[in-house]
């Protein structure tokens, strides 16, 4: 038989007995090929079915747990940015806008290594680098895949970020629309309309306030983004943005800035460490001007201290001096106690009561009742007032608002302090009538003033403009009223204290306050607080006005001289602005005639 050889490619003859072997062999390696093509076949078979039954199962079973995590991975939940409401005076001139910012947020995973750009990040994020570095450090760190890296900058750096990320190519930096409050004002208004952090949530003033009014809700939509968190596909709005609600304010930004510039002046002239004013509308209680000295700017960010912020008008205390005499001759008047020309003998300008004495600036001699107010007598003011009951006098006070607040619902918004009666001695009954022993902030002082100007009805004063006059409460009669702001005229003129508070063409009812500055320690000598209450025209007041000197350092500190001026300035352009005629027949530019004009038919 011949064999051959497998690895040679020979033949060669085999003998019977080889033969035999061969055959085995060849049919123990077909047999090994089988077993073989079986086991591969079944190995085949099972991967088959295995992968056919994972399928199955995560397909039929697991087909919604496969769906989340898929969308996990691409699916995103985005807010909708929506808008602060807008704060706006009372003739729609917006006060506190929110205007549409760029926030910068970044993966720091995809920043951690790049050194040079992060540089170039830095300087166009205007921060320095190690500081920037170091926040990525550690957000990387932690494991974190999102930070931010500037929250509502200025359009110029949100481009220089552009800029960098297209120059060095980075990955993982996006921006996100978001609102920043912007106030045009400035410090004109900052006390009185607060600001908001960087949540955008009301912090101080009317911000905070009508929080719940201003603030929006933002909405919510899922889209579908890639590796760098870049928005691919917008797949549907989860929840409406809801923006927040517009509010006017009764403030006339016109007199607000007036009254503005000229506080800030007087404060300069006469190196004042502070000072306030408010004006009001007689007719409906509404605030139209409100500032203070210091202010702050509320655009910048938040590095003044606490005391700038105050709103001194609401929150300060001073004692009123003088300008609380009108109101014991008006509860006087109401009794029939005294009439306007019931003579007072205040000689020799001293009255002793028990151990102290009331003291004039002069002898002022024989006064009758208006003359106890045109020159501003304590001893004629207190020979009235000792013709009362304490108890009326408390009661008159309570009655104008002191010891209570204004109502406003303006944070930190002062009572002031007025003590009941029963602990009163003689001499403080004294005091009281020409405004030493309380304490009183300037919107009580010119809400109280109000009371008179508008024939003794007290109206409730606001911050927020009003469409109907509100229930007004008497105190005064009219009759009473008029008297006292016929009294209060001749304050202002050539005989009275405060002749720099005249305006040409207009009749002007007022009273000045000078009183020592208090402290816990007791009064202190040297320190005054200059105030002029003011209103005009005297025949139908419109405005009332009330300016307050904290602590004037120069050589003036009298009321008449410090406040009234400031006061002349802001109602002169107030009753222009608001054409309210002139009512002063005596000035040369009111022309009176008796005869009616001919027409022409």
């Amino acid at each position: 038989m011949i064999r051959l050889d497998l690895k040679t490619g020979l033949k060669a003859d085999l003998k019977p007995g080889e033969q035999r072997h061969s055959k085995a062999a060849h049919t123990r390696l077909a047999m090994s090929f089988a077993r073989r093509r079986l086991l591969i076949g079944l190995a085949l078979a099972v991967g088959f079915a295995s992968v056919s039954a994972s399928a199955f199962y995560r397909q039929v079973f697991e087909t919604q747990f496969l769906q989340e995590e898929g969308a996990k991975r691409f699916l995103r939940d985005r807010e909708i940015p929506a808008r602060r409401g807008i704060i706006t005076d009372r003739n729609g001139e917006p006060l506190a806008i929110s205007t549409s910012v760029a926030t910068i947020w970044a993966d720091p995973q995809l920043l951690i290594e790049r050194g040079v750009a992060l540089e170039a990040l830095a300087l166009a994020l205007e921060e320095p680098a190690d500081a920037l570095a170091a926040r990525i450090a550690q957000s990387a760190a932690r494991g974190r895949r999102y930070m931010y890296l500037q929250r509502r900058v200025e359009p110029h750096r949100a481009r220089a970020v552009e800029d960098v990320v297209e120059t060095y190519r980075l990955g993982g930096i996006g921006m996100e629309t978001e609102y920043r409050r912007f106030y045009p004002g400035g410090e004109i208004l900052s006390q009185v309309i607060g600001f908001t952090g960087i949540d955008d949530q009301g912090q101080e003033g009317i911000e905070l306030i009508r929080n719940n009014q201003l603030k929006a809700n933002p909405g919510r939509r899922r889209v579908i983004q890639d590796g760098h968190r870049r928005i691919v596909e917008e797949v549907e709005q989860l929840r409406a943005p809801v923006h927040g609600e517009d509010i006017a304010l009764s403030i006339d930004q016109r007199l607000q800035f007036l009254a503005y510039r000229e506080l800030k002046r007087a404060v300069d002239e006469h190196r004042a460490i502070g000072g306030s004013a408010a004006l009001l509308d007689v007719s409906t209680g509404e605030i139209l001007a409100l500032v203070n000295q210091p202010s702050f700017n509320p655009n910048q960010p938040r590095r003044e201290s606490a005391e700038t912020r105050r709103n001194r008008a609401l929150t300060d205390v001073f004692e009123p001096g003088s300008t609380v005499k009108p109101f014991v001759i008006a509860a006087a008047l109401e009794r029939g106690i005294v009439k306007p020309q019931t003579a007072i003998d205040t000689s020799p300008g001293v009255l002793q009561i028990g151990r102290n004495r009331v003291r004039d600036y002069r002898n002022l001699g024989r006064l009758d009742t208006t003359g106890v107010l045109t020159k501003s007598s304590n001893v004629g003011v207190v020979k009235i007032a000792q013709q009362m009951d304490p108890a009326v006098l408390w009661q008159l006070y309570g009655h104008l608002g002191f010891g209570k607040t204004t109502e406003v619902g303006f944070p930190g918004e002062r009572t002031g302090f007025l003590s009941h009666y029963a602990r009163w001695s003689h001499f403080e009954h004294a005091t009281l009538t020409f405004g030493y022993g309380l304490n009183v902030t300037t919107l009580q002082l010119a809400q109280a003033y109000a009371i008179i100007a508008a024939d003794g009805l007290k109206r409730p004063t606001t911050l927020f403009r009003r469409d109907r006059i509100p229930p007004a409460e008497r105190v005064f009669t009219p009759e009473t009223a008029r008297a006292v702001r016929e009294m209060l005229e001749t304050v202002v003129s050539s005989a009275g204290t405060a002749r720099r508070a005249a305006i040409p063409g207009y009749r002007v009812a007022g009273k000045t306050g000078t009183a020592k500055k208090a402290t816990e320690g007791g009064y202190i000598d040297g320190k005054y607080q200059s105030v002029f209450v003011g209103m005009a025209p005297v025949s139908a007041p419109r405005f009332v006005m009330v300016v307050m000197i904290d602590e004037p350092r120069g050589k003036d500190y009298f009321g008449g001289i410090v406040a009234a001026p400031t006061f002349a300035s802001v109602m002169q352009a107030a009753l222009r602005l608001y054409n309210v005629a002139p009512d002063d027949p005596t000035h040369p530019l009111i022309l009176t005639s008796t005869k009616a004009p001919e027409v022409k038919r």
